[in-house]
């Protein structure tokens, strides 16, 4: 067993089977038109709805040196924060921590959970405070970042913070069945995630 194993291991690898890294990938533009052409079809009198495709610019090819400047797209289903904005840094909440994206970062995505996302500008911090969603890093310092909702974090009243918190700490402890204690889980994780943005 072991020498076949050996064998394998010393087989040289095979040129035509390597496979290229989707940041090597030419930057294309890819467009819902068949989504399109059916919504005319349907329903000619009324403009076809933006898709996420609408709102984020094709990738350009990955440069030869690190830029000096993150490129960010910050969308939300129904609207866009920010459209190929050019910042020093973001950190955003990934599941398994706090996580800086710089220039040059390498290819990364993560998933969201409640928390603060904070985009650097010079001195400026902007700051808000989002539900869940995604963030794809691309090779070329371009960075998506897809969220379910997001507030500005100085829009948030910290009273109803408290308010909300109490209330689902309630529905935990008086929760009978499997859904409402879930429920009341997730109300109480984002509403905490909500106080600790507001107090740090």
């Amino acid at each position: 067993m072991l020498r076949r194993a050996s064998k394998l291991l010393a087989r040289p690898v095979l040129a035509a089977r390597t496979r290229s890294f989707s940041a090597d990938l030419p930057a294309a533009q890819t467009a819902d038109t068949t989504f399109m052409e059916a919504w005319k079809k349907v329903i000619p009198n009324i403009d076809p709805p933006k898709t996420p495709l609408s709102f984020i610019q094709p990738r350009p090819p990955t440069p030869s040196s690190i830029p000096s400047k993150l490129t960010v797209n910050f969308v939300l289903p129904y609207s866009s924060e920010l459209a190929t904005k050019e910042v020093d840094m973001v950190i955003v909440p990934a599941t398994t921590g706090q996580m800086g994206v710089l220039p040059g970062h390498v290819a990364t995505i993560a998933e969201l959970k409640p928390g603060v996302l904070s985009v650097h500008e010079g001195s400026e911090v902007t700051k808000y405070f989002i539900s869940s969603g995604f963030v794809f890093i691309h090779a070329n310092s371009f960075a998506d970042i897809i969220a379910v909702e997001a507030v500005p974090l100085d829009q948030i009243d910290a009273s109803l913070v408290q308010k909300g918190l109490a209330e689902f700490t309630q529905k935990l402890s008086s929760a009978t069945t499997d859904l409402e204690k879930a429920e009341a889980q997730i109300g109480i994780d984002v509403h905490s995630a909500l106080n600790s943005a507001l107090t740090s």
